[in-house]
């Protein structure tokens, strides 16, 4: 395989968002785009990844220099046309000796699958689809296997109008030839741009080939608008969905279900309808994930049941045949085998042995106003409903919590703690209260 380098051109300024978020930051399947395009770029095995960030986005900047480093970025200013673009990435490629693919920020679906037959040609490749609805799409004019030209719409004839074979933007070449290639290139044009795709009518002209090669044109569709954003997410969940089926994971209502771009199921796994995985989502074999659960950065073993209205936030990590169920929120605890917060209930920083029971309203309160602390539940303890156990506390192995508790100093293994108000009861005082707050009422009418 010969040496690879990806440029990904991201310096649009996206203005048909009409968001203050960067369009390549916009997400799809809890991921930027742009966070796509690097994906199938390191997919492909490219030691080189360059990104053309525009000046109008440093957030763009920003994110590229966590992401790979600023050796990464290349900046185009100002911006004149897709192959101005890619020559701003020139220098930094100066000293590569392989192909390079120019991909974009702004198409989410592409994956490295789709992209790795564009390399091993020894001129220009392509990446073409069969549109649907051609439109304002450029057109692929085919000689045999050779790509003779690509044709913008508005400069069509009506038979080149009538092809269906269009252009996806993504091309690539071997490093000297395309940067050779784009030195030629002229802004020519009514816009005064450098195109890229200029650079196939040139390699033509000098001898070398010209190809192109095919993609599903659902994988080649690019975001410009937030309609665009929406269709691009339902497509990648369908993806997810049909795979996850394929993989062995039951879902009675697939379309209900959204995942994120790293979602583990194991198979056996139930889903029900109307849950929504975030990012970090691990799901063993055998789970089962009840209606309207929202589950992100938490791992659930085999046997687990979650929901339904259940919420594991990160750092939630449930053991096996562990049930947590209605209304109960976990965050950063681990829960071991067997354990159970059945209802209404916040469990926060801390650690719930195994087979132990929290009950009804039970609340880790782990902030103070300034830090947060750890409540430990001992294996086969018993916390009653409505308790709140403020941290840093520890309740022991076995031992019990009385309902309505608050406590605020650990409890031994095997003891009992209260920490609440005696009861008081004051014969005949409820009628009594009744007729004062009757006659006070009355008096105000």
């Amino acid at each position: 395989m010969t040496r690879r380098a990806a440029i990904i051109l991201a310096a649009g300024q996206g203005t048909r968002m009409r968001s203050p978020l960067p369009k390549v930051l916009h997400p799809v399947g809890h991921r930027a785009m742009l966070d796509h395009a690097i994906d199938a770029a390191e997919g492909l095995g490219c030691e080189r990844i360059i990104v053309v960030v525009g000046t109008h986005s440093p957030e763009v900047r920003a994110h590229v220099e966590r992401r790979l480093g600023a050796h990464a970025i290349a900046v185009q200013d100002p911006p004149l046309g897709t192959g101005h673009a890619v020559r701003a990435a020139e220098a930094l490629l100066a000293d590569f000796d392989g192909e390079v693919v120019v991909t974009y920020g702004d198409v989410p679906l592409l994956r490295a699958a789709d992209i790795a037959p564009v390399f091993g040609g020894e001129g220009v490749t392509v990446i073409g689809f069969e549109a649907r609805d051609p439109g304002a799409y450029g057109r692929l004019v085919m000689e045999g296997d050779t790509l003779a030209a690509i044709t913008e719409a508005k400069e069509a004839s009506p038979q080149v109008l009538a092809l269906t074979t269009c252009n996806s933007g993504v091309t690539a070449a071997p490093a000297r030839l395309l940067f050779e290639l784009l030195g030629r290139v002229t802004n020519d044009n009514a816009k005064g741009e450098y195109y890229l795709t200029d650079v196939v009518a040139l390699a033509r002209g000098q001898g070398a080939l010209t190809r192109a090669v095919m993609a599903a044109e659902d994988a080649v569709m690019g975001v410009n608008a937030q309609g665009e954003l929406a269709q691009a997410e339902a497509l990648f969940q369908q993806v997810q969905r049909d795979a996850f089926l394929a993989a062995g994971v039951t879902m009675s209502a697939p379309d209900t279900v959204h995942f994120a771009w790293d979602t583990q199921i194991g198979a056996g796994t139930v889903i029900e309808p109307y849950v929504v995985f975030g990012p970090g989502a691990r799901i063993a074999e055998g789970a089962r994930i009840r209606s309207f659960s929202h589950i992100e950065g938490a791992t659930v073993a085999s046997g687990a049941e979650v929901g339904p209205y259940a919420r594991l936030r990160p750092g939630a990590d449930l053991a096996e045949d562990v049930k947590v169920g209605n209304f109960v929120e976990v965050k950063a605890v681990r829960m071991e085998r067997g354990a159970k917060a059945n209802h209404l209930s916040y469990l926060g920083d801390g650690s719930v042995g195994a087979g132990a029971n929290v009950g009804a309203g039970t609340i880790f309160c782990n902030y103070d106003g300034f830090n947060k602390a750890r409540t430990e539940v001992g294996e086969g303890a018993f916390i009653g409903s409505n308790s709140a156990l403020v941290a840093p506390v520890s309740i022991g192995a076995g031992a019990i919590v009385g309902s309505g508790s608050v406590i605020t100093e650990d409890v031994p293994a095997d003891a009992m703690a209260f920490g609440r108000a005696r009861q008081v009861v004051k014969d005949g005082a409820g009628a009594v209260f009744r007729e004062k707050a009757r006659a006070k009422k009355e008096s105000r009418r």
